[in-house]
């Protein structure tokens, strides 16, 4: 995770790979223009699958050889690809031109104090989930992303609670992973959130790990 305007900085030309849940990323960004890949071998046929993400679309290879897909597959691998780079990468692309922030409040979580702000997204720009919501939590003294907060509204819809574990420093850029939670109660409104994970009304569902991070400039 980015946590200020240097790793922005940096981040804006940079390589960056690394591995989560079995499959390897890499995401190169050179200001406006970015590439992401995710790189994996199918276990039934030993055959490598790289997904290319860039700017004009997805190009999906298989053992070197470009494969023509089907635009319904097309757009869930671009999806996929692009949301798990998104979130490994938060909060650096919270400044997008799509982007709508809004201050809520300034809050106490576990006694630390945060700037709690809400983010939506405008419909030009925003992507096909652009109706999401979101609210992260900000340390108001040192700056870090330590909470997320997101709903969703497809396969059913949801929403997510996020907190931050293991943050650690490499080239200039903070990453961490996070604790993933739901609503016990199913809500989606994410602003009550930080007050619901405080009264363990949060249930936890899995660990978000990033692994064998490497960054180079």
């Amino acid at each position: 995770t980015c946590n200020n305007s240097l790793s922005a900085v940096i981040f804006d030309q940079a390589t960056i790979d690394f591995d989560f849940r079995g499959r390897h990323y890499r995401a190169i960004r050179d200001g406006g223009t970015f590439q992401y890949e995710r790189i994996f071998t199918v276990d039934s046929s030993g055959a490598l699958v790289r997904d290319v993400l860039t700017n004009e679309g997805l190009t999906r290879y298989i053992n070197g050889e470009v494969v023509r897909l089907p635009s319904k597959d097309s757009a869930a691998y671009s999806s996929s690809v692009n949301s798990v780079i998104y979130y490994a990468l938060l909060p650096y692309f919270l400044n997008d031109p799509a982007v709508q922030k809004t201050y809520l409040d300034s809050v106490s979580i576990h006694n630390q104090p945060y700037h709690k702000i809400k983010v939506t997204f405008a419909q030009t720009g925003g992507g096909k989930d652009y109706e999401d919501e979101y609210v992260y939590w900000i340390h108001r003294k040192n700056y870090t992303m330590d909470y997320l907060a997101y709903n969703y509204h497809t396969d059913g819809g949801g929403a997510r609670f996020r907190e931050a574990y293991q943050p650690r420093i490499i080239a200039g850029i903070r990453f961490t992973d996070f604790h993933n939670y739901e609503p016990i109660d199913q809500s989606l409104d994410v602003e009550l959130f930080d007050r619901m994970y405080q009264q363990d009304s949060m249930k936890l569902l899995s660990e978000i790990v990033t692994e064998n991070i490497e960054v180079v400039n």
